[in-house]
């Protein structure tokens, strides 16, 4: 494989490059000190991406690693075209919408006696069979179903010549390394493989195979194969939601230029310099605010290394994107169809 910058490396030279994207270091700090007291909440926590969400498994096994394979292989392009017109999926009789619509539909297969975390069964998969269990309750459908079906036979083949047919075996390959799984998730599974070009340089942010690795953790609750020592080596999920909150919290700004574009909803293509730009700023900004609540910390005495990480700040940051969308609406997100997120 062609050797590209690390996300975390790729941000760097990104941020500090960026013509269109600028972080707001005062800002970073606010942020810093406004998060700095919710550490200690569960939100803030591995126990917490079971406790507050309850599609996710809850159970620490084999079923469970593998459904988070699954739905991270299909966790990209979840945004709706307009506001009143949604791809809906109702579970046990509560509508879910974006990406917890997938975790519905594959929670509602479960159920129906569909094996849908299988690799044997999702290998072979016809296009009908994907249209059936991502159905939608509503007239608008899941977007790239036709994607979402190419890319599910790629892996679970994949996964069955390879792996022994579950995502089990590269965990366990890993030896406890989140970077070793990573690159196994990587080097393995094409449709993982985030990439651009940025100013000469090959980058990346493989927010998809991160957050593969931070959900493996997660549903492990960072015991046994999950016990990754580097988990804080993993950048944030570059995806639409995060550079908005980040937006609205005064931590980035976006040139004049580039908020009249995403105003006027002007669909970006995944590697446009501007969309690298929004992405790599993301990953960068993020980081310098897990410094500074580091940097908190420590002034108050107290090495908070093994609770401060990108993950943590990634799934606090995206679950108050959620819960404070209307606060939020005047900075629209960027808009890409892609694989990638």
């Amino acid at each position: 494989m062609e050797e590209f910058l690390s996300p975390k490396d790729s941000a760097q030279l990104i941020a500090e490059n960026s013509r269109d994207v600028f972080i707001e270091e005062v800002q970073v700090r606010k942020v810093a000190e406004f998060l700095f007291d919710k550490v200690s909440a569960k939100e803030f926590s591995v126990t917490g991406w079971k406790a507050l969400h309850e599609l996710n498994p809850q159970a620490v096994s084999d079923d469970a690693v593998n459904w988070v394979f699954l739905a991270d292989t299909l966790n990209f392009s979840f945004w709706s075209e307009h506001e009143d017109r949604k791809c809906l999926v109702k579970y046990r009789g509560k509508m879910y919408s974006g990406y917890w619509s997938l975790c519905a539909a594959i929670n509602r297969a479960l159920d129906d006696g569909i094996p849908i975390t299988s690799a044997t069964y999702y290998a072979s998969m016809t296009l009908e069979q994907v249209r059936h269990v991502f159905r939608s309750d509503t007239d608008v459908p899941m977007p790239l179903i036709e994607e979402r079906h190419r890319i599910l036979n790629e892996t679970g083949t994949i996964l069955l010549e390879k792996f022994g047919g579950s995502f089990v075996t590269c965990v366990k390959m890993s030896e406890k390394s989140a970077q070793k799984l990573l690159r196994v998730v990587v080097e393995n599974f094409p449709s993982y493989r985030d990439e651009a070009t940025f100013k000469g340089k090959k980058v990346s942010f493989y927010k998809r195979a991160q957050i593969l690795v931070a959900d493996t953790w997660s549903v492990l609750e960072g015991k046994g194969d999950g016990c990754f020592g580097d988990i804080s080596s993993l950048t944030i999920f570059a995806d639409y939601r995060i550079p908005q909150v980040l937006v609205h919290l005064g931590a980035m700004r976006y040139s004049d230029e580039l908020m009249r574009k995403l105003h006027a909803g002007v669909m970006f293509q995944s590697g446009d310099v501007q969309e690298v730009e929004i992405r790599g700023c993301s990953i960068w900004c993020c980081g310098l605010i897990c410094d500074q609540l580091l940097e908190l910390y420590k002034k108050k005495g107290q090495n908070m290394r093994e609770k401060i990480n990108a993950v943590l700040l990634d799934y606090y940051l995206w679950d108050y994107a959620r819960d404070h969308r209307e606060d939020m609406k005047e900075i629209p997100i960027h808009r890409v169809r892609c694989i990638y997120y």
